[in-house]
């Protein structure tokens, strides 16, 4: 076993060049960090870990129908602040329900480069019309880029094959392999990560304490090598 993010918080790099793609730092929007200064202490945190970009992804759903106009405006506030030396980013995670589909249809939507949409689903059952959905996503001209699929307790490996066969990107969550959602989860993502299916990581943090708990945990050196090399190939 080898300390993946022990040694990092000593600022040894073990995540060096690393893109975090999904992350809830962005302070007072949804169920993730509340004030700037928890948010500014992950950033200076993850710099040692070696990260280099992070992405603030902050809910969208029907429970938090946060709008995009004032997410970029509550980012520009956290920018200004900032003085490390991450490249910081915005997205959402948008879950795919009825507001959704709603702001699908008027192309309001936080993406990430490329046109990249970063999406989830709930973790016990499918949207209806699912695969339907994923269609009109990408007829829309956007890439979907599915938010830690190893948590969806309703899919197999016959699924995802056929989701990676359409083109959907695979975002893996640090904190699955980190066995932080259950030995289920972690069993999961490591098999999607030697199938290579997975395409970005991200640690999907909503606090310190949060970020501590992935960063001191434990993980295998042939599972920190894969996590490496879904950094390199971004």
């Amino acid at each position: 076993m080898f300390g993946l993010f022990k040694k990092k918080l000593d600022g040894s790099e073990v995540l060096k060049g690393l893109t975090d793609r999904h992350s809830h730092l962005l302070p007072g929007v949804d169920d993730g960090f509340k004030k700037i200064e928890d948010t500014l202490k992950a950033l200076e945190i993850m710099e040692h870990a070696g990260v280099s970009d992070v992405w603030f992804t902050p809910h969208i759903m029907e429970d938090v129908p946060n709008k995009p106009d004032d997410l970029r405006r509550r980012f520009e506030d956290v920018k200004k602040i900032y003085k490390g030396g991450l490249t910081l980013h915005l997205a959402a995670e948008h879950m795919l329900d009825n507001l959704f589909i709603k702001r699908l249809a008027n192309s309001e939507l936080l993406t990430m480069e490329d046109n990249m949409l970063l999406v989830e689903t709930s973790y016990y059952n499918p949207p209806m019309e699912f695969d339907g959905l994923l269609g009109d996503i990408m007829n829309k001209g956007y890439r979907p880029l599915l938010a830690h699929p190893e948590r969806y307790k309703y899919m197999d490996f016959a699924k995802y094959k056929e989701l990676k066969n359409r083109g959907i990107k695979f975002q893996m969550n640090l904190g699955s392999i980190a066995g932080g959602y259950g030995e289920e989860a972690r069993v999961k993502a490591e098999k999607l990560l030697k199938l290579g299916y997975y395409d970005f990581a991200g640690s999907d943090i909503h606090s310190i304490k949060h970020l501590n708990n992935i960063y001191n945990t434990p993980i295998k050196k042939s599972v920190l090598k894969r996590v490496m090399q879904i950094s390199q190939n971004q």
